[in-house]
């Protein structure tokens, strides 16, 4: 793979990564249309890395293909379906914890500290948007610990159908802090070294 080639893999992978986290927080939101022209002027690059992450989050399920090569955000899946795949993501980011468990490092809880840190400012000015990208983030972050890319994959894949739950939970909290005080939590037993407790701790988050 030559130079050039690489270059249009790594900027497809920055413009797939934006989107995504548009679509999963709902800064897009279902039935939008996107139009590649915009895209291409939003991010400053050429035709091909666009197309590139257009084709790649419609086969993840996020987007739709539309004639005049436009596409529109994919609608959520029915509760049904949410209710079955939500267990199988808590069994997948259990696997992930279990794995990674006793082998994380103070550059690990600073990570996560550091999306604590985003998901306080977020709850405290009322950005549903960001709270999401953060619940997402620190959830992805115990996935990807593991560098196993087909459980990515598959995590990935998961929470794309089940975005809606995202939104919808936040909208619950009656003190958006009490979902970082939540999140806080997590950490802080993760600190405590018992794997069983955190596991349980971060599967009881997920109902």
């Amino acid at each position: 793979m030559n130079d050039r080639a690489k270059l249009v893999m790594g900027l497809r992978e920055q413009i797939v990564e934006r989107l995504r986290d548009d679509l999963l927080s709902g800064r897009l939101s279902e039935g939008e249309r996107l139009v590649e022209q915009d895209l291409v002027d939003r991010f400053g690059v050429s035709r091909t890395p666009v197309r590139e992450a257009i084709a790649q989050l419609s086969h993840e399920g996020l987007l739709e293909a539309l004639p005049h090569r436009s596409v529109r955000v994919a609608p959520t899946p029915p509760d049904t379906i949410r209710e079955l795949i939500l267990p199988i993501r808590a069994t997948l980011e259990s696997f992930a914890l279990s794995a990674i468990f006793d082998t994380l490092t103070e550059e690990d809880f600073c990570h996560w500290d550091e999306i604590l840190a985003r998901l306080e400012a977020a709850c405290r000015r009322g950005d549903w948007a960001e709270t999401v990208n953060c619940d997402i983030a620190f959830h992805r972050s115990i996935i990807r610990r593991t560098g196993q890319k087909d459980l990515e994959a598959i995590w990935s894949a998961i929470v794309i159908r089940v975005r809606s739950h995202f939104w919808k939970s936040h909208r619950e909290y009656q003190d958006l802090l009490d979902l970082y005080r939540e999140h806080k939590r997590i950490v802080d037993v993760f600190r405590q070294g018992d794997k069983q407790a955190a596991i349980d701790v971060l599967v009881g988050s997920m109902a």
